[in-house]
């Protein structure tokens, strides 16, 4: 896969539960779908996503960055589609539009860079911002001013919408 995109995702399962498997159980096909009464509403979903960031900074894998995950659905960047095929998904482990912690922040800088150093990056964006309309993670509790100045990329690597923004108080 010829990687240009990192994908910020958001996600919790049941939605604001953290800490459980559930979302192992989801990216491996194992979720007992009858476990949560929320499950129903996702009963037989099929996504997978490269990594996972979990609220104390812990990274997990599901998929080499070698190969395509299903992260994205209908999705574009810039004008070119399916984002499945050029991008790798990093799922936070927290709400859409709730606040991340820090430790999810500095995991998710080291990781970038570490991907950027292996393969061409030229750009970093949101599910909200490939898919508007459609999803809205990770959404505004996404603080994009800490990771840009984690990163320290140009700023046209990024969503428009976030260049300008300012650090969250």
């Amino acid at each position: 896969m010829h990687v240009e995109l990192l994908l910020i995702h958001s996600i919790s399962l049941p939605p604001g539960e953290y800490g459980g498997n559930a979302i192992e159980r989801l990216f491996t096909n194992c979720l007992d779908w009858d476990a949560h009464p929320y499950y129903a509403q996702i009963r037989g979903l099929e996504v997978s996503s490269h990594f996972v960031v979990r609220r104390d900074g812990e990274l997990l894998q599901f998929v080499s960055t070698d190969d395509r995950a299903w992260h994205a659905g209908a999705s574009a960047w810039r004008g070119r589609a399916d984002c499945n095929d050029y991008s790798i998904g990093i799922e936070l482990e927290g709400l859409e539009g709730g606040p991340f912690e820090p430790a999810q922040y500095t995991r998710l800088v080291a990781l970038m860079k570490a991907l950027a150093a292996r393969y061409p990056v030229r750009g970093v964006a949101g599910h909200e911002h490939v898919a508007p309309g459609r999803k809205c993670d990770p959404g505004p509790g996404f603080d994009w001013p800490v990771l840009m100045a984690g990163l320290r990329w140009p700023g046209q690597y990024f969503p428009e919408a976030v260049q300008t923004q300012t650090p969250a108080d």
